[in-house]
C-alpha cells in the first residue's frame, strides 16, 4: 500500500515538473517582449512634445504593464505548482517517515527482547563452532542493519523538514507575487484612466495640449519663484487665526484651469507636507482618476490646525508623488507636488494661525496673486495661491 502510495505520489511530482518547464518557456518569450517594449519606452519618454507622441508612450505604457501583469500571473501558476511539488514530496516522505518509524519500533522492541542473551548463553547454545560463529554474525548484521535505519529515519526526518521550509518560503513568494500582481493591475487601471482623461481634456486637440503643457510650465515656475521669495509682496495687516483673508479665484485664472486653492507650507525655509498641521475633516477626494476612485492621493492629515477652506474638503491633487504627477502629462513637468490642491464649501480662505498676511504675485506670462501668511512666534510661513486677497 505504502509503495502504491509513493509511485502515486512521484507520477503527480512527474507532471507538475512538465508543466513547470513549459510554463518556464513561456515566461522566456514573455520577458523578452517586456524587455522590447521597456526599450521603445524608454525611446519614446524624451518624444512627448506632442500630443500624439504622448499618446503613443500611454499606449506602449499600457501594453508593457499588461505584460508584466501576465508575467506576475504565469509567475504565480509556476509557484503554486511547485507548492504542489514540495506538498507531494512532504506526504511521500511523511509516508516513508511513519514506514521506517514502524519498522525501527519493531527491530528496537526485538532488540530488546533479545537483550539478555549473553555471549555465554549463545556460546553453550550452539550446537559447533560454525553455529556460535553464525549467530555472532547475525546479531552483527541486526546490529548494522538497525544503525542503518536509524540513519536512514533520521535523514528522512530531516528532508522531511527540509522540504516543509521550502514550501513555507514558496508560500511566501506566492504572496509577495499577489500583492505585485494587485498592484500592478491597479497600475493598468491608472494608466487606462489617465490616457482616456487626457484624451477627454484635449479633445485630441494638439493645441490644448501644448497649451495645458505650457500652463503647467508657467505655474511651476510661478509657484517655486513664490516660495524662494522672488514675489512682489506688499504687507496688508496682522490676522487672527481663522481670520478670512482671502478667496479663491472663480473658474480659469492664471496658470489655472478652475478654481482651487494651492496651499503650502513652509516651515525654516523649506517646504514641507501640509498634512503634517492639518486635523482630521469630512473630505471628499478627486485626486485620482475620478472622484471616489480607489487610486486618489492619501489624506492623512495628523496635526491640529483647521483648514483653510471651509470643510466638506475636496482634494484636487495631494502631496509629493501624486497620482496625477505618476499619470498626467504634470509629470512631464514635476515629480513631486509641493502642496495641496483643495476646495472647501466656499471660497473664502481662512488664516490657520496668528500673523503677519502679506498679499503678493508672480508673474510668468501673466500675474499669479496670493497672500502669505507669516505666523507670529514661529518660523512657519503659510502660501495660499489662485486666490484675490481681502
Amino acid at each position: 500500500m505504502a509503495k502504491k502510495i509513493f509511485f502515486s505520489l512521484i507520477f503527480i511530482v512527474f507532471l507538475l515538473i512538465a508543466q513547470i518547464v513549459f510554463a518556464q518557456q513561456n515566461a522566456g518569450e514573455v520577458a523578452k517582449k517586456i524587455e522590447e517594449y521597456q526599450r521603445k519606452l524608454n525611446d519614446l519618454a524624451q518624444q512627448r512634445d506632442t500630443l500624439s507622441a504622448q499618446i503613443q508612450y500611454m499606449t506602449v505604457q499600457i501594453n508593457l504593464t499588461a505584460l508584466k501583469i501576465q508575467e506576475t500571473e504565469e509567475k504565480i501558476i509556476s509557484t503554486q505548482k511547485e507548492i504542489e511539488i514540495l506538498t507531494s514530496r512532504i506526504e511521500g516522505l511523511d509516508t516513508a517517515l511513519d514506514h521506517l518509524s514502524k519498522l525501527l519500533l519493531r527491530k528496537v522492541v526485538e532488540g530488546y527482547k533479545n537483550r539478555t542473551v549473553s555471549f555465554f548463553a549463545m556460546l553453550f547454545d550452539s550446537q559447533n563452532a560454525n553455529d556460535f560463529i553464525n549467530k555472532i554474525k547475525y546479531l552483527k548484521t541486526t546490529q548494522e542493519n538497525n544503525q542503518k535505519l536509524l540513519v536512514q529515519v533520521q535523514e528522512t526526518k530531516l528532508n522531511f523538514e527540509e522540504q516543509k521550509s521550502l514550501r513555507e518560503a514558496k508560500k511566501a513568494e506566492l504572496n509577495a507575487l499577489e500583492i505585485q500582481l494587485n498592484r500592478q493591475k491597479n497600475d493598468l487601471d491608472n494608466q487606462k484612466a489617465a490616457k482616456q482623461k487626457l484624451l477627454n481634456v484635449t479633445q485630441s486637440d494638439e493645441k490644448i495640449y501644448q497649451h495645458l503643457l505650457e500652463q503647467a510650465r508657467a505655474e511651476y515656475a510661478a509657484i517655486q519663484g513664490i516660495i524662494s521669495g522672488a514675489g512682489s509682496e506688499t504687507k496688508l495687516r496682522e490676522v487672527k487665526k481663522g481670520e478670512t483673508i482671502a478667496s479663491i479665484i472663480p473658474g480659469a485664472s492664471c496658470n489655472s484651469s478652475g478654481g482651487h486653492l494651492h496651499f503650502i507650507v513652509q516651515e525654516n525655509g523649506s517646504v514641507t507636507n501640509p498634512f503634517n498641521y492639518l486635523k482630521s475633516v469630512d473630505y471628499r477626494n478627486c485626486s485620482g482618476s475620478g472622484c471616489g476612485s480607489s487610486d486618489g492621493d492619501s489624506f492623512n492629515p495628523t496635526g491640529g490646525w483647521d483648514w483653510p477652506l471651509n470643510p466638506a474638503i475636496e482634494l484636487e491633487q495631494g502631496y509629493g508623488s501624486t497620482w496625477a504627477t505618476r499619470n498626467t502629462w504634470v509629470g512631464r513637468i514635476y515629480s513631486s507636488h509641493n502642496g495641496l490642491d483643495i476646495n472647501g464649501s466656499a471660497n473664502s480662505v481662512l488664516s490657520v494661525a496668528d500673523g503677519d498676511l502679506y498679499r503678493g504675485s508672480y508673474s510668468v506670462g501673466c500675474a499669479l496673486s496670493y497672500v502669505k501668511l507669516v505666523h507670529k512666534d514661529s518660523n512657519i510661513v503659510t502660501y495660499y495661491l489662485h486666490v484675490y486677497s481681502l
